[in-house]
């Protein structure tokens, strides 16, 4: 398999460093994936743009990690399993919801049910969601409007997991206890 490099703060192309840098502001290091993806700077830096609008507020940060571990899971792209898994507890979703996501359930709560339901359907069915699905996730609560933002969390992720994926990044010690295979 092709070796793709980790690149760190010192080591990444000069245009991947300052999203680098955001990144390791935001997460007090940077994670390997990150490191993988600074190997483009076009990647690095429109992921970060991205995942900026991704989390600006449309959803709370506990249904953007129930986007993103659900679309992890169903794209079976293991580093951003054990990262969400992470995210998602440390953002207060419970051990049962988080489990339920990583053994492809729904989780308990009706809202969480409704997004991780739909972004599975958009990833399995690319994108050709029914009258019926949206009319399923507008029944928990939520505007029709909001497909739209769970097609943007579905478009970032998208790109952390194709990527992992494709680098396979080692996971880091501090993820080690949320490993995940498929």
């Amino acid at each position: 398999m092709t070796q793709f490099p980790i690149y760190t703060l010192d080591s990444a192309p000069e245009q991947s460093k300052p999203a680098l840098n955001g990144l390791a502001q935001a997460f007090g290091m940077v994670p390997n994936i990150a490191g993988a993806i600074a190997g483009s700077p076009r990647l690095i830096n429109g992921l970060v743009a991205v995942f900026q609008q991704a989390h600006s507020g449309i959803f709370t940060e506990s249904e953007v990690q129930t986007l993103l571990l659900t679309n992890a899971v169903t794209n079976a792209a293991t580093w951003p399993v054990a990262f969400h898994s992470f995210l998602a507890l440390k953002e207060g979703l419970s051990e049962v919801d988080v489990q339920a996501i990583r053994e492809r359930r729904l989780p308990q709560d009706d809202k969480l049910a409704a997004l991780s339901r739909l972004a599975r359907t958009l990833i399995e069915k690319r994108g050709r969601v029914s009258d019926e699905d949206v009319a399923a996730f507008t029944a928990a609560g939520f505007e029709a409007s909001r497909v739209l933002d769970v097609i943007l969390v579905v478009a970032a992720s998208t790109m952390t997991n194709y990527t992992a994926s494709v680098t396979q990044p080692p996971l880091e010690e501090l993820f080690q206890s949320h490993a995940w295979q498929d």
